[in-house]
């Protein structure tokens, strides 16, 4: 019989409700129990009861020594990750942290290796590697229904409103370390490493436009060379109204693959087209969490698996990194001019 884990949470704001909903289907099924949330909010804490009818705690503390603790979910804004992490990761408890790992690669690899030195089980929320499309083109991938990769593009042109932008400190590096690469493109540029593995060699152009109060970058267009030799782009904005699903597209010696949001298109050759259907909206419009649910659940479910069975989970934290580097490839290139070597 699976095992009931119970489950806290850490941070209360937007992240909170696709964690929630997919703790909730896992409690039904009894692999879960959620023992509570702690924000430094009290009217956070207050609106996590009322929504989710879950227990609020007013520390870290009080929430890590709760009976039946086993795993913390860490969905702060970024640059409280690794503190988060230290504390429960002392405290014997596993850890799922929201993307990126933390505000910097330097520290998101700390983050790693507290969780490697206290024996605990980390992941990271990446959930689009477990849409049923991405699944699907993964395994394809690696058959080698598409022959040798040749080339692949990462295209996000969603659009976010003023509204995102008025919470406090929403858009800058104090709070949320980057702009459009770190905190929205993530989801899709670690995507296309899980799917082509890593990239040897990057470039690329960035700015801020005039459109919100901001100091990070909000249009990207950089250039991709993967370590198979495969050559690529990526076109990533958040001044794109009204905002369009993301597109991931590989083409091969023996195929081309077209994933948009969770639709995926196989074109092989001598073969029939193969389509997967999917949702098409994901988050790329003004509200960022217009998405289903249910990547999460398979995230979670996953990571559980792992941790009974003492292994790692397809998110391990550690697989986290090297999007978080490559992001600040693009960045320095984007700075400097350069062609930078990962």
């Amino acid at each position: 019989m699976a095992r009931c884990f119970g489950v806290g949470l850490v941070g209360l704001g937007m992240a909170v409700a696709p964690h929630a909903l997919a703790l909730r289907d896992l409690a039904a099924a009894g692999r879960v129990r959620l023992i509570g949330g702690f924000s430094p909010s009290a009217e956070r804490r207050a609106g996590f009861t009322a929504r989710w009818g879950a227990p609020d705690f007013d520390s870290l503390d009080a929430l890590l020594a709760a009976p039946g603790l086993d795993l913390v979910l860490v969905l702060t804004p970024p640059a409280a990750h690794l503190p988060v992490a230290r504390a429960a990761a002392a405290a014997g408890k596993h850890l799922l942290v929201e993307k990126p790992l933390e505000f910097d690669a330097a520290r998101a690899a700390a983050l790693v290796e507290t969780a490697a030195a206290a024996g605990v089980t980390l992941g990271v929320v990446f959930q689009h590697r477990f849409r049923p499309a991405a699944l699907r083109l993964k395994a394809a991938l690696a058959a080698g229904e598409l022959g040798q990769p040749l080339a692949a593009s990462a295209t996000i042109r969603w659009w976010r409103d003023a509204g995102y932008f008025a919470q406090p400190g929403r858009g800058t590096k104090a709070r949320d370390g980057g702009g459009v690469l770190l905190t929205q493109a993530i989801h899709t540029l670690d995507l296309l490493l899980h799917l082509m593995g890593p990239v040897a060699e990057a470039a690329a152009f960035a700015r801020t436009s005039p459109l919100r109060a901001i100091d990070t970058e909000d249009i990207v267009a950089g250039c991709l060379r993967f370590a198979n030799g495969a050559i690529g782009t990526l076109d990533a904005t958040t001044v794109a109204r009204p905002g369009f699903p993301e597109r991931i597209e590989i083409a091969g010696t023996r195929g081309s693959a077209m994933l948009v949001a969770e639709r995926l298109e196989l074109h092989r050759e001598g073969e029939p087209p193969e389509i997967i259907e999917g949702a098409s909206a994901g988050g790329g419009g003004a509200d960022p969490m217009a998405f289903d649910h249910g990547p999460h659940r398979a995230m979670l479910a996953e990571l559980l698996d792992a941790i009974e069975q003492g292994r790692p989970p397809m998110n391990a934290g550690a697989t986290g990194l090297p999007v978080q580097r490559l992001i600040e490839a693009l960045l320095h290139g984007a700075e400097t001019g350069q062609f930078i070597t990962l």
